[in-house]
């Protein structure tokens, strides 16, 4: 078998090392330290807003999300049946009850037309999640949230410098969640952030981030708090990476270019959508695999595999998943989208050249 091209591997090529070993150096490894600050402040600005506050990973983001509007039993959040379970099961944890929508076909993000018909009495928010990278349809989602009072909370793990109309995704909404995994436009290891132009929502995110512990008195805690806290380890890595976020997302965005260029005419396969309003940033490129393809999806994975490409399936859909079954409804783009879709090898150190191996693999596999 070939060498095996993945379908990611973090760039820690920068300054990563000397930073580590600076906090290392300086003692300060835990929660406290100047890097936590450092990549607060850079990625608050990178994302247009007042406050950033780095957490322990992008799950525990959303959470907090939740908790910071005392969301919890009896309360409904809707939130989209294509998405990684972590945006349903953060819903879970509060108590609260997550209401499914089913999938835009076109741009294959939660479908804003479906949203209003699944608000009632009990909808206390709308989680849209920017899937693969490519932004939901904010202004529509918005435009809703406005007219229902909802709470509005940006999954944008997956979407680091996406754009809806030239505004960065994160701070479009009340608060955005972003991670930081190891397979991330830029990562921590395990990482999250929160970002938000909400001064009360930012002052209370940080408050209970530290086992909410009071400021005056040490070890006081008049709430129960989390440790969600961030590393300075974790957020050395982080300032290092983002020092480098442009030139991560330019490669990706040119990596994407060539897959089109090298799938142009592929038979049975569909490409990722960019919408006329959107900025996708291909966190990863992905495919649709059509009736008109030789191979299904799960033939095509086996054979790339076979020639050293690795690949994976997109999510479950949440509805099919054994705790969300008794979840009502019929989402039929999603179960598409599931069955039939490929996430490539995306990683800014791909080559050229590999990624024209991977089109003219699939291409002739398809035919």
């Amino acid at each position: 078998m070939p060498t095996l091209i993945p379908v990611y591997q973090p760039d820690l090529s920068g300054k990563e090392l000397e930073y580590v070993t600076d906090c290392v150096k300086s003692g300060w490894v835990s929660s406290l330290g100047k890097y936590v600050e450092l990549f607060e402040t850079s990625f608050a600005k990178f994302c247009g807003v007042k406050h950033a506050i780095a957490l322990s990973n992008g799950t525990v983001a959303l959470h907090l999300a939740l908790v910071l509007k005392d969301i919890g039993p009896g309360d409904e959040v809707i939130v989209p049946d294509l998405t990684f379970v972590a945006t349903a099961n953060v819903v879970r944890h509060t108590g609260a009850t997550p209401v499914l929508v089913d999938s835009d076909p076109e741009t294959w993000m939660i479908d804003p037309d479906q949203i209003e018909a699944k608000i009632t009495s009990k909808t206390k928010a709308i989680i849209p999640v920017h899937l693969y990278g490519h932004p939901a349809n904010m202004g529509a989602i918005m435009k809703l949230a406005k007219k229902h009072g909802l709470y509005v909370i940006e999954d944008a793990a997956e979407a680091h410098g996406a754009e809806y109309r030239g505004k960065r995704v994160g701070g479009i909404g009340d608060i955005g969640a972003f991670s930081f995994y190891g397979n991330k436009v830029i990562t921590t290891g395990e990482g999250g952030m929160l970002v938000t132009n909400d001064d009360l929502l930012a002052e209370k995110a940080r408050f209970l981030k530290d086992h909410a512990m009071s400021k005056e008195i040490r070890y006081w805690h008049p709430e129960v708090g989390y440790n969600y806290r961030m590393t300075n380890i974790q957020a050395a890595i982080g300032l290092a990476q983002f020092e480098r976020i442009d030139s991560l997302l330019s490669r990706k965005i040119e990596i994407a270019l060539a897959y089109k260029k090298s799938l142009a005419g592929c038979r049975g396969v569909v490409v990722q959508p960019q919408a006329e309003w959107a900025k996708n940033i291909y966190w990863m490129f992905s495919i649709l695999v059509t009736d008109e393809s030789r191979l299904n999806r799960n033939e095509l994975m086996s054979s790339l595999l076979e020639q050293g490409i690795d690949s994976r399936p997109f999510f479950f859909p949440i509805h099919q998943m054994p705790p969300y079954l008794g979840c009502l409804g019929d989402y039929p783009v999603a179960d598409d989208l599931s069955r039939r879709g490929i996430n490539l090898p995306s990683f800014p150190a791909l080559k050229d050249e590999q990624v024209k191996y991977i089109g003219d693999t699939i291409c002739r596999l398809c035919n």
